[in-house]
């Protein structure tokens, strides 16, 4: 069977997949980590903070730091995020969400470039947020 150039990881400690996935795809040089989108699941695969968007903000970026410090990564190795939100009422509570948490995330004030989608719904209809990366391996 010939090498594969990408290799497919579930790091111990992430949350389980809500589907056929992996957590990250690696490119076989190792260069970048495509983190899929982390979601609002419990360590015990239920849906944390089901119609409370703080809540699910904060279940969503614990997932992504635990997928993260599972391959030896933490936030200053993130190049982009994506966010996908399901309703754009929530767009005001996202940034106030995130600068309270980036500035502890990040050693410095500047953040890596972030698209938002605003989308119908995700995998389960009780997520609100929807957060993936593409991130410097070490």
């Amino acid at each position: 069977m010939a090498h594969s150039p990408v290799e497919y990881l579930n790091p111990e400690g992430a949350c389980p997949a809500q589907g056929l996935y992996s957590h990250i795809g690696k490119v076989s040089d190792g260069a970048l980590l495509f983190v899929a989108g982390q979601l609002s699941v419990a360590a015990d695969g239920s849906v944390a903070g089901v119609g409370d968007f703080d809540a699910q903000f904060e279940q969503v970026f614990d997932n992504l730091e635990a997928v993260l410090e599972g391959v030896g990564c933490d936030f200053n190795d993130v190049v982009k995020f994506t966010t996908y939100l399901v309703h754009s009422q929530d767009i005001d509570g996202f940034m106030r969400l995130r600068k309270a948490r980036f500035p502890r995330m990040f050693a410095t004030s500047a953040y890596p470039p972030n698209t938002l989608l605003v989308v119908d719904r995700l995998v389960k209809e009780s997520f609100l947020i929807e957060v993936e990366a593409i991130v410097r391996a070490r």
